[in-house]
């Protein structure tokens, strides 16, 4: 139970040794990034929360501590964006759209985790998903782009809604030179697909994602295997998809096939194409935006969910790029990228 006194302190009885050990993070950094953030002051006795300061200081903490509440009384872990999101909700008066995002729970992960969207952008996200039979997501490395659309799937294909899930990137960085690195075509392309496995392992575990896929109820192949098929009661997954050209991207949108969902996610700051070579998903992301039937969603560096540096580094090189763009300079398109 939440106390607050007339003489600046407010506590709150966290019952559970996990709750506080969730609430207040490794070395409680939580509470002091609460303080950063409110002004006020955070104390773990025991299992006793105590915020002293100001009354405004202790307003403020106290309702970020609330907010994410559905995430420490489970004892599942607080992380530095919750706390960024829950104040920003508390500061644009979106409780309420913060509320529901905590009752997005979308799955379980193989170590127990709940796998809900972390940002009030990624609960946008998740909802176009979920409404829209063709969805983009574009945004910087660490967004959560492919892994939330990759639950999403899972999601979809246990209760039914499709028979299989499809998941394809184009292998730009090889190019031509597939042919000389050993093995057959699907062991020559695997290195590019490996974090399509990495999200599929976390969700159901390697036995069963390996079970799955020599059944064909999950398909995991380069862009080139598309061309042809039609794609029905599927949810596919497009990834990387900067790295695929203006036709490469009208081909596998013409693929989608009756009861089927489709997902393009992608950097549009990380484009290994030929220089001057237009990315499929710049064009497809602005020319289809506004077509029924579509959403297109833009996830920035607040909604990182990585280690709290990727935002920093992300935002780094985005100032950078717009400082050359201000001096005459175009910014670099070709940089190796990190799996959104």
């Amino acid at each position: 139970m939440a106390e607050a006194t007339s003489t600046g302190r407010f506590s709150l009885d966290l019952h559970d040794p996990q709750a506080a050990l969730a609430l207040s993070g490794p070395a409680e950094a939580n509470l002091r990034q609460i303080q950063a953030l409110t002004g006020a002051s955070c104390v773990l006795r025991g299992l006793e929360l105590v915020v002293n300061g100001r009354p405004a200081q202790i307003e403020r903490a106290a309702a970020v501590v609330e907010l994410v509440r559905p995430l420490w009384s489970e004892g599942q872990d607080v992380t530095e964006v919750d706390l960024r999101t829950a104040l920003t909700a508390l500061d644009t008066g979106r409780r309420d759209d913060h509320a529901g995002m905590n009752r997005q729970v979308l799955a379980r992960s193989q170590r127990g985790t709940l796998l809900r969207p972390r940002t009030l952008r990624q609960k946008a996200y998740v909802e176009a998903m979920q409404e829209h039979d063709l969805t983009f997501a574009v945004g910087p490395a660490g967004t959560g782009k492919t892994f939330l659309a990759t639950v999403l799937a899972v999601r979809m294909l246990n209760d039914r809604a499709v028979e299989r899930l499809i998941l394809t990137r184009p292998a730009v960085e090889a190019g031509e030179r597939l042919g000389f690195l050993p093995g057959d075509l699907q062991q020559k392309v695997d290195p590019y697909l490996r974090p399509l496995y990495d999200a599929l392992h976390s969700l159901m575990g390697a036995e069963k994602t390996t079970a799955l896929l020599e059944k064909g109820v999950i398909e995991v192949a380069p862009l080139a295997y598309m061309r042809g098929r039609t794609l029905s009661h599927a949810f596919v997954i497009l990834d990387e998809a900067q790295n695929t050209t203006s036709a490469q991207m009208r081909m596998v949108l013409t693929r989608l096939g009756e009861g089927s969902r489709m997902v393009v996610t992608g950097d549009v700051t990380q484009v290994d194409l030929p220089p001057g070579q237009t990315s499929g998903l710049v064009e497809a992301a602005s020319v289809l935006d506004g077509v029924d039937g579509v959403a297109v969603c833009r996830l920035t560096s607040a909604d990182v969910v990585r280690h709290p540096l990727v935002q920093r580094v992300v935002d780094a090189y985005a100032a950078r790029d717009r400082s050359r763009a201000g001096m005459g300079r175009s910014a670099p398109v070709s940089r190796r990228s990190l799996p959104g």
